[in-house]
């Protein structure tokens, strides 16, 4: 039997908290690519999010976020997309909870090509149809749409952190796009 206070938000850590078990456990996170796709179910557009970085640094990302303790990976989907791209984007969730690649993210630069000098990460990467109207909220302060063939440039994998240019490519590649 425990006497403690029940946590009023279960599954949120204190910023001390957050910081102190991201230097002891890898952190989950879902990882959404926002695609828009043409009259034929062919991809058309991907969605692309510009924000500043930890370091100070403007960068393209996707739609990301932890996963909450007991929280489902759908609902944490979810609760991400409408975080960053708003109420109206209607994303279209995959049937099944398996990611196209499952990336992990290193404190320390030369483990992988994936980098994160937070913390240990283990992200889920989703392809998520949207069909409405996106506005970016919360630290994105745009969302560029760009064909495949733009978004598979050195260019735009070079304005990516901690190897997401990599992630990118696997994202269009798992979509039959790579270099259309």
């Amino acid at each position: 039997m425990t006497v403690r206070t029940p946590d009023p938000n279960p599954g949120w850590l204190s910023d001390h908290d957050l910081d102190e078990t991201r230097n002891r456990v890898p952190m989950l996170y879902v990882e959404a690519v926002p695609v828009r796709m043409d009259p034929d179910g062919l991809v058309a557009e991907i969605g692309l999010l510009l924000r500043g970085s930890h370091t100070g640094v403007m960068t393209r990302s996707f739609v990301s976020g932890r996963v909450m303790h007991g929280e489902r990976i759908r609902d944490a989907l979810m609760r991400h997309l409408e975080k960053d791209l708003g109420p109206t984007a209607f994303p279209v969730l995959p049937v099944s909870t398996v990611p196209f690649a499952v990336t992990e993210y290193f404190p320390y630069p030369g483990a992988s090509q994936f980098f994160d000098a937070r913390q240990h990460a283990v992200a889920l990467a989703y392809v998520v149809p949207v069909s409405g109207e996106c506005q970016p909220r919360q630290d994105a302060l745009e969302l560029t749409w760009l064909t495949p063939g733009e978004a598979a440039t050195d260019a735009v994998a070079a304005e990516m952190e901690g190897g997401r240019g990599a992630l990118l490519r696997q994202a269009l590649a798992h979509l039959g796009v790579l270099g259309g």
